[in-house]
């Protein structure tokens, strides 16, 4: 064998093998990991305060697109206001936090953003910046389902509402991955006894294409595409919690901290 096709298999073996490494350094979906950035940190000490307050009956758990329906941004005025609008009266809690992936969520979850809360109700979107980020379908449902068991040791009492991963019009190529976690979610909601929760074709073609209107940057909803979200959400509240009452007892919404410091 020539020296060439010495190094060239040499080559070949070195990539396999640093592909291997990367795929063994990867954090698992199912396992719960913090993020280590100082904001994220800030955030989860201000959840962490906001559910020892309690008085929270709806928590709602997720990422940034969870966050930005029921924050008190600034920039998110305009989702929270149609967040008032339609959860007003039953004790709405908001704890998403942006760009996390079910392991930070697992994390979180892990460490006091649910300890003493006991709602009734837990809405859970989850595992869309694990599909961004090369998760397969198979990762992202077991991260999604090691969530639910925390959920369900935490708040035994509540009802989970799975909802669906939303497409996304940011990388179409990731549809074909989202269509497949949510066939996955539905399994896992019916064997967990789970309400699942599905409204994409609401947001978007036949194709999977979000609509025209549903979402600000082809990844977050607009208040439209929350609107969707929210017309799905409130007949099952309805039935598990009644009407909303006149008054809310859920703490104030937290929000970015480094947008706290930028406008303070």
């Amino acid at each position: 064998m020539s020296f060439l096709k010495i190094l060239a298999l040499l080559s070949m073996f070195s990539l396999v093998a640093m592909a291997n490494a990367s795929r063994h350094q990867r954090q698992s979906a199912n396992m719960p990991a913090p993020r280590t950035d100082k904001n994220s940190q800030i955030a989860h000490e201000q959840m962490v305060e906001k559910a020892k307050k309690g008085g929270i009956d709806v928590y709602f758990e997720g990422d940034s697109i969870t966050r930005r329906w029921g924050c008190s941004d600034e920039a998110w005025k305009a989702m929270y206001e149609n967040w008032k609008s339609n959860f007003f009266g039953w004790n709405a809690g908001n704890f998403g936090w942006g760009a996390d992936s079910t392991q930070n969520i697992l994390w979180r979850l892990n460490n006091g953003e649910l300890d003493g809360v006991n709602p009734k109700v837990i809405v859970l979107l989850a595992g869309t910046n694990n599909i961004g980020s090369g998760y397969s379908a198979e990762e992202v449902a077991g991260g999604i389902e090691a969530i639910v068991d925390v959920l369900k040791a935490k708040a035994p009492k509540a009802t989970i509402i799975l909802t669906a991963i939303f497409p996304r019009n940011d990388n179409l190529s990731l549809l074909p991955v989202i269509a497949d976690t949510n066939a996955r979610l539905q399994k896992l909601a019916k064997t967990k006894k789970l309400r699942f929760l599905n409204v994409n074709d609401k947001l978007a073609d036949k194709d999977g294409k979000l609509l025209d209107g549903m979402t600000i940057d082809r990844l977050h909803p607009s208040v439209q595409g929350y609107q969707v979200w929210a017309d799905g959400l409130k007949p099952i509240l309805t039935k598990l919690l009644g009407k909303p009452a006149t008054t809310d007892h859920a703490p104030a919404p937290t929000g970015d901290p480094s947008a706290q410091k930028k406008g303070g």
